[in-house]
């Protein structure tokens, strides 16, 4: 596919949002519950390498990492904790991206999500912070193509279910396996560096970095 770098500039038409990190603060609450499950299990990490590893990938693929390192069994239980302690968590302290509710309002056009959590997990972070009913009906997850994030899979089903032609999107993230899904699937991107992943993580072809929320609508209005 060729991108809109080599000669297929087009307006900007859908603006598709990944969820944890870009939506709802939740990578903060993710990363601190697999360091303290691999303390627990028996695979110690660093928040760095939890963010190396895991961030921006589906559950699907952290699990399969874990049982690579500590077998299917330990792999389960680790999967069963994160949900209940993740879920706690989020009940207790979740709030949106700061500065998201105030970028919602200002931009003009149509949007939706595309994210490598589950429904229902989206469902949740999403009702907890009251974003749910913004997108509802436009959001889209990795249990619904065959291969997650890096792969482009994902933000093309979400083109395509919102009719708009790949070239016409961009993306926001906040993970290296999210920013190369966008390139991947010939997609512009904004990289959100205000969060756990480091500005040199995101960069790269046709990514603009940034690092608050409120810069987004100004962002996205000087690339149309």
């Amino acid at each position: 596919m060729r991108s809109y770098a080599a000669g297929m500039i087009k307006p900007i038409e859908l603006v598709i949002f990944d969820c944890d990190g870009v939506l709802v603060d939740s990578e903060r609450i993710a990363a601190r519950v697999q360091v303290a499950l691999g303390a627990q299990l028996g695979w110690p990490l660093t928040e760095e390498e939890v963010v190396d590893r895991f961030i921006g990938r589906s559950h699907a693929a952290i699990r399969e990492q874990v049982a690579a390192q500590l077998g299917e069994d330990t792999a389960a239980t680790w999967s069963e904790r994160f949900e209940q302690l993740h879920r706690e968590a989020v009940d207790a302290e979740l709030a949106p991206v700061d500065g998201l509710p105030e970028a919602l309002d200002a931009l003009t056009l149509p949007t939706c999500v595309a994210s490598s959590g589950t429904h229902d997990k989206m469902r949740h972070t999403l009702g907890r912070t009251g974003l749910y009913e913004h997108f509802a009906g436009r959001i889209y997850s990795a249990t619904e193509v065959s291969h997650g994030k890096p792969a482009p899979d994902l933000f093309l089903h979400a083109a395509r279910q919102m009719g708009v032609d790949p070239a016409a999107c961009v993306v926001v993230e906040d993970s290296r396996p999210g920013v190369r899904a966008a390139r991947a699937a010939g997609m512009r991107s904004f990289g959100y560096a205000g969060g756990l992943t480091p500005a040199e993580r995101l960069e790269g072809r046709d990514t603009t970095i940034f690092y608050d929320m409120r810069e987004l609508p100004t962002l996205i209005a000087g690339r149309r």
